[in-house]
């Protein structure tokens, strides 16, 4: 698959890392120089420009891209590349802060495809949505990470908390959640848990016992 990813920060560096592991195909997007150097030095082709103007996503080769990433700490400029990506038919992965308000969330979740708060979610979260979330065929997401899927039962302290606000062992960060016999998909900020939910869930390998323990609400 081809992507476009705009802006070569922290979250994009790793998502175009993931996806160069893979063998897909990427073009990044990215405005300071600096960023620009360090993209190229590490093998990646790199458009020089402002990813929310058109001439520069058609030169990064919009036009025949299955998705675009707009991954930069700006989110005036993420949304613009969005919308422009849209025209051209992509699939339109959004970053967005996790503290934004609801009712901005809502806003611009109805135009683009995803939206991802990295903050929480890491750069597997943005891999995984350019590809489209199908979280139920994951496997090794980083080198030094695991997933598991965990069914959170009656009792869990957990019950009734938003997915953002939940705090676990070893730095360890839900990735997904869907509901009793539902698919998994990357969840909205203000999603509360419920008992009989699953969360997959991000963490060191040799953290996942005291992960699963923490969300049972075992002692």
């Amino acid at each position: 698959m081809k992507f476009v990813i705009v802006g070569y920060g922290r979250v994009g560096t790793r998502t175009a890392r993931i996806l160069q592991s893979e063998g897909h195909d990427l073009v990044i997007v990215e405005s300071e120089r600096e960023k620009v150097d360090r993209a190229s030095d590490e093998g990646f082709t790199v458009v020089h420009g402002d990813g929310s103007e058109e001439s520069v996503l058609q030169e990064a080769g919009i036009g025949n891209a299955d998705a675009i990433g707009a991954l930069t700490g700006d989110l005036n400029t993420n949304f613009s590349a969005c919308m422009i990506a849209k025209e051209h038919g992509c699939r339109t992965v959004l970053r967005i802060d996790a503290d934004y308000r609801e009712e901005i969330y809502d806003k611009y979740a109805a135009d683009v495809d995803e939206i991802i708060y990295p903050e929480r979610l890491g750069a597997a979260g943005a891999k995984t949505a350019l590809l489209g979330g199908d979280f139920n065929v994951l496997a090794d997401l980083t080198e030094r990470l695991s997933i598991a899927s965990v069914e959170v039962p009656e009792g869990s302290p957990f019950v009734g908390k938003r997915v953002v606000e939940v705090e676990l062992p070893g730095d360890a960060h839900i990735y997904a959640h869907g509901r009793h016999h539902e698919p998994m998909t990357i969840p909205l900020p203000q999603t509360e848990i419920e008992a009989g939910d699953s969360v997959a869930v991000m963490a060191a390998p040799d953290g996942l016992d005291a992960v699963r323990s923490s969300l049972r609400g075992e002692a």
